[in-house]
């Protein structure tokens, strides 16, 4: 199976082509330019470098979010598109479940945290399906959006022992965590790991697992999970109440 992965949640956007599981190339820079617009380019690039058409994908695996509102709806846009013309389907993959596949912990819980702007923290509770054998997660509960006092506290009600957090900015974590526990509200010492920010390989990875599984969205059922509202939205239900 050829597969073409799509990541627009974040600034650190890319691309990844996988055959089956395993990666043949990907693409993805840190810049101070927003991802979306050099997407299109990256992709000719990747193309080329693969000789590779877009109509000879099987699956097209995409970032639904959480992330950033204009990044995800240019990314699930140009999924659904070639989705549409070369009548293929689609894998809609969490952005947050793609950090957490990248923790090399043995832990049983597994928490994935992102930036989400406005000093708050998206975050994401895994459990294992078999902690033996360690590859796949499980949602514990809703992927959630709060400010770093919340996630400490949601971090305060688990056995530090056996929960490791992994996120591409270990930095805010830390932070949220060192706050609260001057406070005495979060337990100390719970393992908080680097991942790369670069989630295209993760998304084609996850989005191989979905097709194995009948997982599988359209170019008509595919949607975005954005957890929050948008600032345009939050403005107008102000405006409307005022």
């Amino acid at each position: 199976m050829l597969t073409l992965a799509l990541d627009t949640s974040s600034p650190s956007g890319s691309i990844a082509i996988l055959r089956d599981d395993n990666v043949a190339g990907a693409i993805g820079t840190a810049s101070g330019e927003i991802y979306y617009s050099r997407i299109f380019r990256h992709l000719e690039f990747l193309l080329g470098e693969l000789s590779l058409r877009l109509e000879e994908f099987d699956l097209f695996a995409v970032a639904a979010g959480p992330g950033s509102f204009t990044g995800l709806r240019v990314g699930l846009a140009a999924v659904k598109g070639w989705a549409e013309v070369y009548g293929k389907p689609i894998a809609a993959v969490s952005a947050l479940e793609a950090v957490a596949m990248q923790s090399r912990s043995r832990a049983a819980t597994i928490v994935s945290a992102m930036d989400a702007r406005r000093k708050e923290l998206y975050w994401g509770i895994y459990g294992r399906r078999d902690p033996a054998v360690g590859i796949r997660l499980v949602l514990r509960d809703h992927e959630m959006v709060g400010t770093r006092e919340n996630f400490a506290r949601a971090m305060a009600s688990y056995d530090a022992a056996d929960l490791a957090i992994v996120t591409p900015l270990p930095e805010l974590v830390n932070e949220a965590l060192s706050q609260s526990a001057g406070n005495g509200a979060v337990p100390r010492r719970i393992p908080v790991d680097r991942v790369s920010p670069i989630l295209a390989p993760e998304i084609g990875h996850l989005g191989w697992l979905q097709a194995q599984e009948g997982k599988l969205a359209d170019a008509l059922t595919l949607d975005a999970n954005y957890i929050r509202r948008s600032d345009a939205e939050l403005h107008w239900k102000g405006s409307a109440g005022s």
